[in-house]
């Protein structure tokens, strides 16, 4: 695959701020726990993934999401929790990627709906073989939990779709050569 500057400039930037927001909001205290399961925490990181995504395609969507498991690893040490998140972000855009493909028809709804729900599907699952081999949770109350747990999901999956796409369509309104430039280098 060849990546063109632009590519390359963007993706580093949109990374760069991924770093910044999880930095930011974990060190002002600014992560807001889910309130049924206070060890989740919503943050503002996937935003800046989702965007890479649609601005600049998939493969930095997926860079980006690495970035934010190298980042949270290098702050807090934990490989769970980082690989943990970095999982979900990706499974955002993967769902949001495939829906593009398979489902054009419905460009704007089918992303944004696919991208969550193949978030809450992995992290479903996830959660059942991590939680009880690393952290000794029993398996029947991992199960129990998972209600909460895809509650969480579809919440904090809403924060980073609809930011980024939020995001995406301003600038797609303001500056319409950024997209246009895009859609030429897809053809």
């Amino acid at each position: 695959m060849k990546i063109d500057t632009r590519t390359l400039a963007g993706t580093t930037i949109l990374a760069s701020l991924v770093v910044v927001f999880d930095y930011t909001m974990k060190y002002s205290g600014l992560k807001i726990p889910f309130p049924w399961l206070p060890f989740l925490k919503f943050d503002f990181t996937g935003i800046p993934i989702v965007l890479s995504f649609y601005l600049l395609g998939f493969i930095p969507g997926v860079f980006t999401s690495m970035v934010a498991f190298v980042a949270i690893l290098a702050r807090s040490g934990d490989v769970i929790g980082s690989s943990m998140k970095g999982l979900a972000e990706l499974s955002n855009v993967a769902g949001m990627a495939f829906a593009l493909k398979k489902v054009p028809r419905f460009k704007r709804s089918a992303p944004l709906a696919l991208g969550i729900l193949t978030r809450c599907l992995v992290m479903f699952f996830s959660n059942l073989l991590v939680l009880p081999a690393y952290y000794k949770i029993p398996f029947m109350l991992v199960l129990g939990m998972s209600p909460l747990i895809a509650a969480f999901n579809v919440i904090q999956g809403s924060i980073s779709v609809l930011g980024g796409f939020f995001i995406y369509e301003a600038i797609k309104e303001r500056i319409p050569y950024l997209i246009q430039r895009k859609a030429r280098a897809e053809n």
